[in-house]
């Protein structure tokens, strides 16, 4: 009789650990755990994006509009406060006629009172080739008048799903009008 029970008890304690990981799986609510499989995802590979950004601040084709500003922007040496809305072209060269292969879309701010640095909120939704429809999502500080600038690739989606990297900028030409940045971007995705 006491094999029985300890056989019964063993079995009883198997059958509620295996019932109860079945039901802990299925009812956490708002999450679970997933495989990149699941999600049809396959091997996570290493892309290398080239492109010039035309951010255009005057005339009627402006690209990139100021649509706010603090009271102390117009006396500050570096326009802190200021933040202005962008929808620039990327182009495969540095020409604006050169092929458009997306839309940088987001916003900049002067967020240094000491320097000039922006910071970026921007994606580059890409309009051409593999990637057209995908977007790549940048979030960062621009520190305008260093060579290079690195900012990091915080995600994406289309293609770039699960998208992480980092974006050199690199000034082209500036003017009053107009500034040209070359960017290479390099980025993880699946």
């Amino acid at each position: 009789m006491e094999k029985m029970l300890t056989r019964l008890t063993t079995m009883s304690l198997i059958f509620f650990f295996f019932f109860s990981t079945l039901v802990a799986d299925k009812s956490q609510g708002f999450s679970r755990s997933l495989s990149p499989e699941a999600l049809g995802l396959k091997k996570e590979k290493l892309s290398h994006l080239h492109f010039f950004l035309h951010d255009i601040v005057e005339g009627e084709k402006a690209t990139a509009v100021r649509v706010a500003e603090a009271w102390m922007t117009n006396t500050s040496m570096t326009g802190f406060g200021f933040l202005a809305i962008m929808d620039d072209p990327l182009t495969e060269g540095p020409d604006l006629g050169s092929k458009t292969v997306g839309r940088a879309q987001g916003m900049y701010a002067s967020a240094a009172e000491n320097e000039f640095a922006l910071l970026m909120v921007l994606n580059f939704a890409f309009i051409e080739g593999k990637y057209k429809g995908s977007n790549l999502s940048l979030l960062g500080r621009n520190e305008v008048f260093s060579a290079v600038r690195e900012m990091p690739i915080i995600g994406g989606s289309g293609v770039f799903r699960f998208a992480r990297g980092y974006a050199q900028a690199k000034t082209h030409k500036i003017t009053v009008e107009s500034s040209i940045v070359e960017y290479n971007v390099f980025v993880y995705h699946y």
